[in-house]
């Protein structure tokens, strides 16, 4: 074995084992070798330019429902991410979606407010957003794919004296099997989990969890004619999936918002 490849492995060794951490309210698992100083870095830089490229709304109503939803969520996860610098932004944007940088970095843009509808509504978006930075995502992704990097100089290391059409295959298919067998299907996963965790973060926080259900149902009547992509290649799960998980886990999260209720709406 060569110096070169025993430091990948004594590399790879090191990570897994310094690196391992759990997901509040899930409990799973996860590799996590990114400090939070260097998270809360990441999101504020990739943040401020997502600010200079993308035209902030000036709607005071839009702004002003999603500082109040926003703190609410925030409030109630802020024991699972303490040194979170939370700051949620409305972008103008048709694009139905939202998004979460590490750190707390929240932007909504505008195309997915009419699905969101209400407070509610708003909430479910909000609270599998803000599940993501808690649960450090991001953190976790990037972990994950150095991971995968160190695997392929492994790979090409074992290789170094093969012929070039065998070396190139070989990268071509672990590159394929990494993506279609590790990197997506994790993906999927932790959207899932984000709705998990988003789902008792807004009963925390005194809303419905009721109301995710329904919102997953207006985004899926919003978007049945768009992505027709396989789900093995999908970064989320599908709709439908998303909404029977979410069903499956309302005694939960009814039991978590009958504690913790408020006026809210």
């Amino acid at each position: 074995m060569t110096f070169s490849r025993s430091w990948l492995i004594g590399a790879c060794v090191a990570g897994a084992l310094s690196g391992c951490s759990s997901v509040p309210i899930t409990g799973r698992s996860q590799l996590n070798m990114v400090s939070q100083g260097e998270e809360l870095e990441l999101g504020l830089t990739s943040f401020q330019q997502m600010k200079t490229e993308v035209p902030v709304s000036a709607d005071p109503a839009a702004n002003a429902l999603l500082q109040s939803v926003g703190k609410k969520i925030a409030d109630v996860a802020s024991g699972d991410l303490p040194n979170a610098q939370w700051e949620f932004v409305v972008f103008q944007s048709n694009e139905m979606n939202a998004f979460c940088l590490p750190g707390g970095k929240i932007g909504v843009y505008t195309g997915i407010l009419p699905i969101t509808a209400n407070e509610a509504g708003l909430a479910t978006v909000l609270g599998h957003e803000v599940a993501h930075a808690a649960a450090h995502h991001g953190a976790e992704r990037m972990s994950e794919a150095t991971m995968i990097s160190i695997g392929g100089q492994l790979l090409g290391a074992s290789l170094s004296k093969a012929q070039p059409t065998t070396q190139a295959t070989a990268a071509l298919l672990y590159g394929a099997g990494a993506n279609l067998g590790r990197a997506l299907p994790h993906g999927r996963l932790q959207e899932s989990e984000a709705d998990h965790m988003g789902l008792i973060y807004m009963a925390r926080a005194g809303y419905d969890p009721r109301a995710a259900v329904e919102f997953w149902k207006r985004f899926a009547a919003a978007t049945k004619a768009g992505d027709t992509t396989p789900w093995f290649l999908r970064t989320h799960p599908v709709t439908e999936e998303r909404i029977r998980d979410l069903t499956n886990l309302l005694p939960e999260a009814v039991a978590e918002y009958e504690r913790n209720r408020t006026p809210n709406k």
